[in-house]
């Protein structure tokens, strides 16, 4: 017999927080090794661009992680 776990939603959202932090974290890593081609390139403004977007994901993850921590 397969008894089917049900999630509440805070303990959907508790695993979405935590995958979403992963996931942005990688998308925050791509843009710095962006921004490092870009500038070898010589397309400084876009290698600034990317490392502000680097920058802005971080925070997000820093929020995320707040959100995480306020659902406990």
């Amino acid at each position: 017999m397969n008894a089917e776990v049900q999630l509440t939603d805070m303990e959907k959202l508790d695993h979405l927080l935590k995958h979403w932090r992963e996931h942005n974290d990688e998308h925050a890593t791509v843009f710095r090794t962006w921004a490092a081609r870009a500038a070898a390139a010589g397309r400084g403004e876009t290698a600034r661009l990317l490392g502000l977007a680097a920058e802005a994901a971080g925070r997000v993850s820093e929020l995320l992680d707040q959100a995480g921590a306020a659902l406990e």
